[in-house]
């Protein structure tokens, strides 16, 4: 099971840094995007999500608002935070990487019937709540285009 769930993250980190390449992005870049999908998150809480500490945080998000993908903007609600949101360019990149990114993935179970489609994603969920792992890909009935968050 451990050399599974090893091989397989590689697997789908390849398709998602291949995803973001041929987008322009690099695959934190996207994950930033997906996640902002949702809406604007703060700083700290974007930085919980990412799993990246503050510098780091501030140098991707420094690097995506110079690219015209992200704003940063006042937080109604502390006058002294601010608050990440995508742009109308980064929504429409973010959407188009984040629908094309889904059906890549997506094929990779492309050898499984139906109901193990279903058991696997049941299974990886149950993991993936039971370790509170951060949502980055919204399930469709969140709104989002066309995938799963995993």
């Amino acid at each position: 099971m451990v050399a599974a769930l090893v091989r397989s993250t590689f697997l789908v980190n390849a398709v998602y840094a291949e995803s973001a390449r041929e987008h322009g992005l690099t695959p934190q870049q996207g994950q930033l995007l997906c996640v902002l999908m949702a809406q604007p998150y703060g700083m700290s809480e974007l930085g919980a999500m990412l799993g990246l500490a503050k510098s780091s945080l501030t140098g991707l998000v420094d690097r995506t608002e110079r690219n015209g993908l992200v704003r940063r903007e006042s937080d109604p609600r502390d006058t002294r935070a601010v608050r990440v949101a995508l742009t109308p360019q980064g929504g429409g990149l973010a959407g188009e990487f984040y629908a094309e990114t889904c059906r890549r993935v997506e094929r990779l179970s492309a050898g499984l019937d139906i109901a193990e489609q279903g058991a696997l994603a049941d299974l990886l969920g149950r993991i993936v709540l039971d370790n509170e792992v951060p949502v980055v890909f919204m399930e469709p009935e969140e709104g989002a285009p066309t995938a799963r968050r995993h």
